[in-house]
């Protein structure tokens, strides 16, 4: 059964932080965009607020729709970008209002923004998890895809060694993914035993509450992977191929279930094998399964230019930025993209769009 998404509090960090004025949220500042001050907004700019990994693409695409439309603009100011759930509570708690509104687990916008601030969503693109690395750390010499889970223990216990990077779980898709990517790796590697890899790095049983282990774990926001590595404040950690591959970092590929890139019926099966346990909003708990990683978006219903927000996801799903996706082999397009509610996207979508398919679907039953 597939676990129910409604906003995840991960315990790899126990973090209760309510929504208060300024937006701080579950150890986050909220950068909130223009358009959430009406004084701001204006028909011709476009909003942007998205997951930290799309802070590459997107204003690419932002700024080719500006380039393209006489009287649009783009500007860095009318964009943010932070984790996925972030993104949600902006919208939802916070009164954010943007023109586009995306994230990178497909399961969030429509368990947390519709149907009040959202009426469908779009899959435009997958991508999966890879480990990165400071390849000029002799003690990750020799590591590959076959033994990273024990190589990367082994490095990070090295003396001098700097630590594995883990993300904010309560903000980010990226941190209770990184958990299921070790679970998985202990799984189908070391002979069905999910603590393999699991337990060098988290402690609690796998499905209880994770909780990073000090000596060997750091707790640092995503976004900041590029300065963290060269900076040496950490020496590895687990994050999208997009990412990685637009910051130009080592990574080692994963198998692509560990990865968690497949969606066959054997990788689906494996997946619901998984959770880990969190909190929601109300304090109680929850059981959180892995998904396909897969990047979806929106035109959020209190969007202050809803035309200029479809213009936008038009663009996205076109061959040009499909280009743009693809960049570095950090994306995966999927186009026509997978709607969840077809008859709810503007007439203008219809043609670069197809309904979800059935196992994608299935998580948002």
């Amino acid at each position: 059964m597939v676990a129910p998404t409604s906003v995840w509090i991960v315990v790899v960090v126990v973090v209760a932080a309510g929504v208060a004025g300024l937006g701080f949220y579950a150890g986050y500042d909220y950068r909130g965009s223009p358009a959430s001050s009406p004084s701001s907004v204006t028909n011709s700019t476009l909003s942007v607020l998205g997951a930290g990994t799309l802070n590459t693409v997107f204003p690419q695409v932002a700024s080719a729709l500006a380039n393209e439309t006489p009287g649009i603009s783009a500007p860095a100011a009318s964009q943010t970008y932070e984790g996925s759930l972030d993104v949600t509570t902006a919208i939802s708690a916070l009164s954010a209002k943007v023109d586009v509104a995306a994230v990178a687990d497909f399961r969030l916008i429509p368990e947390l923004l519709q149907p009040i601030y959202a009426s469908y969503e779009v899959a435009f693109a997958s991508t999966p998890e890879v480990l990165v690395y400071n390849p000029s750390i002799a003690a990750f010499d020799g590591i590959n895809s076959s033994n990273w889970g024990t190589k990367l223990f082994s490095a990070v216990s090295t003396s001098g060694v700097a630590p594995f990077a883990v993300w904010n779980a309560s903000t980010d898709p990226n941190g209770y993914n990184e958990i299921f990517s070790m679970m998985l790796e202990g799984m189908i590697y070391h002979g069905g035993d999910r603590s393999a890899v699991y337990s060098h790095f988290y402690s609690g049983a796998p499905g209880a509450f994770a909780v990073p282990i000090p000596s060997v774990t750091k707790l640092e926001k995503e976004g900041q992977a590029t300065s963290l590595l060269s900076t040496g404040v950490v020496s590895s950690l687990i994050t999208y191929r997009a990412y990685a591959a637009l910051n130009h970092l080592t990574y080692v590929t994963l198998d692509p279930i560990v990865g968690l890139e497949a969606n066959n019926s054997t990788a689906l099966a494996d997946y619901a094998k998984l959770s880990t346990t969190v909190l929601s909003s109300s304090g109680g708990t929850e059981d959180v399964s892995p998904a396909p990683v897969l990047f979806a978006v929106t035109v959020p219903t209190n969007a202050p230019n809803s035309a200029l927000g479809a213009a936008f996801l038009h663009l996205l799903l076109s061959p040009q930025g499909e280009a743009l996706l693809a960049r570095d082999g950090a994306f995966t397009p999927v186009f026509p993209g997978w709607a969840d509610t077809p008859s709810a996207v503007p007439s203008v979508l219809a043609p670069d769009v197809a309904p979800m398919p059935a196992w994608a679907a299935s998580y948002l039953a």
